[in-house]
């Protein structure tokens, strides 16, 4: 018999750029969702949505809007000001407090790719033309997959190629491990739509508990 498909989904990021088309995909898919947003009052209401207001640093937030989920998704993104690095761990820490808290055991995070390995010991944050402007919060992202790896929850962290834009839902990528996946001009690209089904396929279908994939064109 298929495994049953989660029906308590709950997801943080949901007015981002990756996160609104992962709540899209689900909806698509016939999930019910709940998004967690800090002003209800800017979120417009729409079929099988359910709003919880929290706060994904506020470790008691997390917990009551987790209660129960079967699948809790982090599409949080901090930005890349100069608060942006502690801002994403500080997230990463109290919404793992908070799953704790509640019980919810399953948690899908998206990352960055900056830890995607370019070659055997070599990861895409430390290659010698990686963009300054871009470093310390794909450092951070890396900070963050060591810290959800030492965490005894049922984890899957998902990093995107190099590139992830605005753009097409084709459904044909490549999904990876921890090596980056480009393509055969050398780039590594992905559309955020398609991203989203990668991650929607996860959540539907887990194949990458206590590790981190990656998926590109």
């Amino acid at each position: 018999m298929p495994a049953e498909k989660p029906n308590h989904i709950v997801l943080f990021g949901a007015t981002g750029m990756i996160g609104s088309r992962i709540l899209k995909e689900l909806l698509a898919r016939g999930h019910a969702v709940t998004v967690v947003v800090r002003d209800a009052s800017k979120w417009q209401t729409q079929p099988n949505v359910s709003v919880a207001v929290g706060d994904i640093f506020h470790p008691g937030d997390v917990s009551q809007a987790t209660v129960g989920a079967d699948v809790v998704i982090s599409a949080y993104g901090p930005g890349i000001d100069a608060e942006a690095a502690p801002r994403l761990l500080g997230a990463i820490n109290t919404l793992m407090a908070g799953l704790r808290e509640s019980g919810a055991r399953r948690l899908i995070v998206v990352g960055g790719a900056g830890s995607l390995y370019l070659k055997p010991g070599l990861q895409l944050v430390d290659a010698p033309d990686f963009p300054d402007q871009w470093k310390a919060i794909a450092l951070a992202h890396r900070d963050a997959l060591d810290t959800i790896r030492k965490s005894d929850l049922d984890w899957t962290y998902i990093s995107p190629a190099a590139e992830i834009a605005p753009g097409e839902r084709t459904a044909k990528f490549r999904v990876g491990g921890d090596q980056l996946l480009t393509d055969a001009e050398g780039h590594s690209r992905i559309s955020a739509e398609d991203f989203a089904i990668a991650v929607v396929d996860e959540v539907e279908d887990p194949k990458h508990i206590r590790q981190r994939f990656t998926a590109a064109y």
